[in-house]
C-alpha cells in the first residue's frame, strides 16, 4: 500500500478505459503524472484479476471502487469477491435509482445499503455513499443526504462526499465534511470556476473552492483518502488531473 492518501478517480479518464488495453495504456500515463492510487469507476469490461496484473505491473493501488446500487444490494457476495481480488478496502455507491429520489426512497435506500454495508464490513470493506446535487432537495426540514445518512446503520454505511456538488447545490461543503466526522473515509476533491460566465468543474485549486477550510475539515473528520475527480475538462483529462495533484502538494496535502 502506498504512503499517499491522494487517489486518482478514474471515472475523470473513461473515455480512454474502454478496452483492457487503453486501460494498461492510462492507467501507465497516471502513474507517470505522480499518482499511486487509484479509485476504480468509469472502465469498459475487464476481469477484476486482469485488472488488478495491470495495477500491480503499472505500480498502483487500488484504494476504492465506485459500484452501482442494483449490484451492490442484489450481488454483495459477487462485488466482495471482486473487491478480494483487486485488495480494495472501500467501496462506493455512486448514486441511486432515479425513483429512490424521495422522503420514503431515501430511508428504502438507507435499509438496503446498511444491509449491503453489514455484508462487506464482515468482510473487511468499508460502504459511502456519493453524494450528487440530487440528495439536496429538501423533505420534511431534511435533505436527503441528510434522511439517507440518518436512517441508515453508521457502522454499515458511511460518506463520500463530493465538494463539487455539494457547492452545486448550493450547501457548504466543509460544514458536510464537519458534520460527518467520523463517517467520511472518501472524499472526491473537485473544484469549481466560472468560465465565458458559466460555472464550470476545475482541477482543485483553480477555481473558488475554500481549499483550505475544506481540507481542514476532511482531517477533523478523519477522512482516509482524498480522490481527485473532474467529470468534465477543458484540457485533456489526464493534464487536470495532474494539475490537481501538483497544487494538492502544495496545499500540503500528500
Amino acid at each position: 500500500m502506498p504512503h499517499t492518501m491522494i487517489g486518482a478517480q478514474l471515472y475523470t479518464l473513461r473515455d480512454y478505459l474502454r478496452t483492457p488495453g487503453e486501460i494498461a495504456k492510462t492507467l501507465g500515463e497516471v502513474r507517470k503524472i505522480g499518482y499511486e492510487a487509484v479509485q476504480i469507476s468509469g472502465l469498459g469490461p475487464i476481469e477484476p484479476c486482469e485488472l488488478r496484473k495491470i495495477l500491480d505491473d503499472e505500480g498502483l493501488y487500488a484504494c476504492a471502487t465506485h459500484t452501482g446500487y442494483e449490484r451492490l444490494v442484489k450481488e454483495t457476495q459477487r462485488v466482495i469477491e471482486e473487491h478480494e481480488v483487486l485488495g480494495a478496502l472501500y467501496v462506493a455507491c455512486p448514486g441511486l435509482p432515479p425513483e429512490y429520489h424521495n422522503e420514503e426512497g431515501y430511508k428504502k435506500a438507507a435499509r438496503e445499503l446498511s444491509k449491503a454495508g453489514k455484508a462487506l464490513k464482515e468482510n473487511g470493506l468499508t460502504l459511502s455513499y456519493h453524494n450528487h446535487h440530487l440528495e439536496f432537495e429538501r423533505y420534511g426540514g431534511k435533505v436527503g443526504l441528510e434522511i439517507l445518512l440518518d436512517e441508515g446503520n453508521p457502522e454499515y454505511l458511511q460518506a463520500e462526499i463530493d465538494t463539487y456538488w455539494v457547492q452545486y447545490a448550493g450547501a457548504d461543503p466543509t460544514a458536510w465534511c464537519l458534520k460527518l466526522k467520523g463517517r467520511l473515509p472518501l472524499v472526491h476533491l473537485k473544484d469549481m470556476g466560472v468560465k465565458e460566465g458559466k460555472q464550470v468543474m476545475a482541477e482543485v485549486g483553480e477555481g473558488n473552492l475554500n481549499w483550505e477550510a475544506i481540507l481542514k475539515a476532511c482531517r477533523e473528520a478523519g477522512t482516509q483518502w482524498y480522490l481527485v475527480e473532474q467529470d468534465v475538462c477543458q484540457r485533456h483529462p489526464l493534464e487536470s488531473l495532474r494539475i490537481s495533484l501538483e497544487n494538492l502538494k502544495k496545499m500540503g496535502l500528500s
